[in-house]
């Protein structure tokens, strides 16, 4: 039996898959089993797989009719046996370090039952943008994931398999928050703990024309985890409710910064975070403060704008 079953979802994802498969092949621990489940895709997906199948046994093609990531991730897990289970998007790629580092930590930590580490994040063509991520590592407790994903993605993900199994699949149908719910699930689990590496062993490639840039739909698949939330664990809602409110609408100003859409779309973010929890800026002040000193930026950049074209406006005859 392998030590580790890698999970990958693919749906059209002919373009990004080569090299993620390339990464996961050149792991410094090479006892693993790979299965890719083909999500109905209608590109070259299935063709791609079958040919690195045919070089390398440890990996096996899953074809299905389309039916979401959280039912294919679901499907892959069941068809692999190793005791560790690694989550991989079709479109993100690992250190070749990252499964034996894994491997260590549950070594060391028999308590561990969600590892994962930090992120780099790489830019739309796979190279990297030199940002890494930053959230907490440690004594993470299920309030945390209502509020930011710690993990970042799922890509960064190793699970024991006992505890997937106790905590139950990806719930089918859910888009955006489907890792949250999963992680909120699997943190009110007695006994086992989620915790993470300083290193940045995984790089996840922002797509801006995918999900992660439409802040509505986003907006949406974080009502759903609170909804989801409030039917397993009303007691934490109602503590840490509000707070993750105000923590997640901060989040979706940010991102609206760094898509570069306008002042009052940021502002209409960042003021409902602040009418949520307006103690925010004394709780967490340097990612606040950081957030409106750079919402000031785009007002002022606006502005400025505006009167270089008043300035450069057409010029009337004489």
């Amino acid at each position: 039996m392998a030590q580790v079953a890698v999970v990958i979802p693919a749906y059209n994802a002919a373009a990004t898959l080569e090299g993620t498969l390339a990464s996961v092949r050149d792991q410094t621990l090479t006892d693993w089993e790979l299965v890719v489940v083909d999500d109905g895709s209608i590109d070259g997906t299935a063709e791609l797989v079958r040919g690195w199948s045919d070089r390398d046994p440890r990996i096996q093609l899953l074809q299905c009719s389309n039916g979401g990531v959280s039912r294919a991730r679901n499907t892959g897990v069941a068809a692999t046996s190793a005791p560790l289970i690694a989550f991989l998007d079709a479109d993100d790629l690992w250190r070749p370090a990252k499964l034996a580092a894994h491997v260590a930590q549950f070594a060391a930590h028999t308590q561990l039952g969600v590892a994962f580490s930090r992120v780099a994040f790489l830019r739309a063509d796979g190279q990297p943008t030199g940002v890494i991520s930053s959230a907490r590592l440690h004594r993470l407790r299920p309030q945390h994931f209502l509020e930011e994903n710690p993990t970042c993605t799922t890509s960064s993900w190793v699970v024991r398999r006992c505890v997937f199994n106790s905590v139950g699949g990806f719930t089918v149908g859910m888009q955006y928050s489907e890792d949250l719910e999963w992680l909120f699930r699997a943190s009110l689990q007695p006994g086992w703990e989620i915790e993470g590496l300083k290193a940045p062993l995984t790089g996840y490639r922002t797509q801006e024309g995918g999900l992660s840039a439409d802040l509505e739909r986003m907006e949406d698949g974080w009502q759903a985890l609170m909804d989801r939330a409030r039917t397993i664990a009303p007691d934490v809602v109602a503590r840490h409710g509000a707070h993750a409110e105000a923590v997640h609408l901060r989040y979706l100003a940010r991102r609206a910064i760094r898509l570069q859409q306008p002042a009052r779309r940021v502002w209409g973010f960042l003021s409902r975070s602040l009418r949520c929890s307006p103690w925010l800026p004394l709780q967490e002040p340097r990612r606040t403060l950081l957030t409106i000193a750079a919402a000031l930026l785009v007002s002022l950049r606006e502005r400025l704008t505006r009167l270089r074209r008043g300035v450069a406006g057409p010029r009337l005859r004489s």
